[in-house]
């Protein structure tokens, strides 16, 4: 068993090496999400799964703090209302549940972040659609080729695997550096 445990942690980290590939895309994002909040906008996130808990860990980072006491930043988990989200898929459709939404919720100059290891989720790619329509910049985390997905969004990180686990531990790798880096530059603007 120490083998095999030893194989899934260089499994794990050469996949989050090889996501390097994606310096330009977070940098990009980083940016784009830094003008958003100095324009007094906000973040948007949603993703299914283990993608709904990783799109409330960024909204949590981002409204409560990262590793520094700073001011609150605006972001919204779209995932986390079981009413609307049961509601809109009694009603319409799951595929609808994050464009719904977005229809009420986003607004021109926000960026609204979907996440799919797969790049191919339904509803994802409606709510993204939703989201641009409405004036957002729109941020694609994504794996395996990035899907139907990559190829609507303004920027799209794309981790270079089709293993859905290590998909996320390389997600989770990217989007805390994204919120190092905005929270880095917000406390060194408001200080």
């Amino acid at each position: 068993m120490k083998k095999e445990i030893e194989i899934l942690f260089n499994q794990s980290s050469k996949i989050i090496s090889d996501s390097i590939i994606n310096l330009n895309e977070i940098e990009q994002s980083v940016n784009l999400i830094l003008e958003c909040l100095n324009n007094d906008h906000k973040v948007i996130l949603f993703g299914n799964g283990g993608s709904a808990a990783d799109a409330q860990h960024i909204a949590a980072e981002l409204i409560s703090r990262f590793k520094k006491d700073r001011k609150s930043l605006p972001a919204i988990s779209l995932t986390t209302d079981t009413s609307i989200l049961t509601s809109i898929g009694n009603d319409y459709s799951f595929d609808l549940i994050f464009s719904r939404q977005c229809e009420s919720l986003v607004n021109m100059g926000d960026v609204v972040i979907g996440i799919s290891t797969s790049g191919k989720s339904k509803n994802i790619l409606n709510g993204l659609n939703t989201a641009k329509k409405m004036g957002a910049h729109t941020i694609g985390l994504l794996g395996n080729s990035g899907g139907d997905i990559f190829k609507i969004v303004d920027i799209s990180i794309i981790i270079p695997s089709n293993s859905t686990p290590r998909i996320q531990e390389a997600h989770r790798t990217v989007y805390h550096i994204i919120c190092e880096l905005i929270e880095n530059s917000i406390s060194m603007n408001h200080k």
